[in-house]
């Protein structure tokens, strides 16, 4: 490539492979310097935004959060992630595929189209990675997934347990979305669990709680290992909600709860969990409006970054729990 064009590697960038240096400080703001593409021809990861908030309870402005996410990863898109041994981008075919579309006008429509976006990908034959956007948007990512992989296990990082109910069905809300995905047969509780919670639901719905408190007592590796007997071979959907971090780690969000885990805990859990049957993820809840200095974007996209090696380990190296 000419010297010259050896930056903005969101458009410039010739192989779907590899990570290659620029300026961190300009150039267009994909995730991770991954091309733009909504070409998914031999893709194995698409990354896309749902920048989504209506369904908020407190503080709105999540909508932000996919640009805030990628924004965020470009501080960290010039090297190899640490501490893995590989590069997982020379592993996975990765293209940004952007935001999905939808009117805000008319948000009784968006989660059939949230579903339909993510459908588009993944019978494409690529995997998707999804950055939030409010934690609404897991439930229509959640059918797309099952339908295509069957019932999934859950692996759920958050504050809240988002299992209140809703029998009338007719809420777009961001605390109801595992309540329905438990009865819709989406995920199975019994090889399913909650991560960090420290919000009072007395109904589990069947799901492991490891809660905030578990969570402190115990080594990250202790908690991985139980999280990874819980799911076992089963095909598992990881979903991480930023507030799952105590707001002294991740102030931007729109419901933060003291108490919480702190990055460096969060980051060694996800790695105890190389070799789980991942096949679907998202990272939600970064509400840039209620952040400082980046850091709730930095730790979005830093935990993304960990999913993606934990996707490339099982799929490109063929780990196994």
């Amino acid at each position: 490539m000419d010297q010259a064009f050896d930056n903005d590697q969101a458009i410039t960038r010739a192989s779907l492979y590899g990570t290659a240096a620029e300026p961190t400080y300009a150039g267009i703001t994909s995730f991770m310097r991954r091309r733009y593409s909504r070409d998914l021809t031999g893709v194995d990861l698409a990354i896309s935004g749902v920048p989504f908030d209506t369904a908020t309870t407190n503080r709105p402005g999540s909508r932000f959060g996919p640009r805030a996410i990628r924004a965020a990863s470009i501080q960290s898109a010039w090297a190899r992630h640490f501490p893995w041994e590989f590069d997982p981008f020379d592993l996975l075919a990765c293209v940004d595929y952007g935001d999905c579309y939808f009117d805000h006008g008319t948000p009784q429509d968006t989660p059939a189209l949230i579903e339909a976006h993510a459908t588009r990908i993944l019978e494409a034959g690529s995997a998707l990675l999804t950055l939030g956007g409010d934690h609404f948007i897991s439930y229509p990512l959640l059918k797309a997934h099952a339908r295509k992989h069957g019932t999934l296990a859950l692996i759920h990082f958050d504050a809240h347990s988002d299992t209140w109910p809703d029998e009338e069905g007719k809420r777009i809300d961001h605390g109801t979305m595992f309540y329905h995905a438990a009865r819709e047969g989406l995920v199975d509780p019994a090889c399913s669990v909650q991560v960090g919670l420290r919000t009072t639901n007395d109904d589990v719905m069947g799901f492991q709680v490891l809660d905030a408190r578990e969570v402190h007592r115990s080594t990250p590796e202790q908690i991985a290992e139980r999280i990874r007997a819980r799911v076992g071979e089963h095909p598992v959907y990881l979903t991480f909600d930023i507030d799952c971090l105590d707001p002294a780690f991740a102030p931007g969000t729109g419901t933060p709860v003291c108490g919480g885990l702190c990055s460096q805990q969060a980051l060694e859990i996800l790695r105890g969990l190389r070799g789980i049957n991942l096949v679907g993820m998202d990272v939600v809840e970064v509400a840039p409006p209620y952040d400082n200095a980046e850091v709730t974007a930095l730790a979005g996209a830093t935990l993304a970054m960990e999913m993606i090696c934990l996707y490339a380990a099982r799929h490109r190296l063929g780990e196994r729990t």
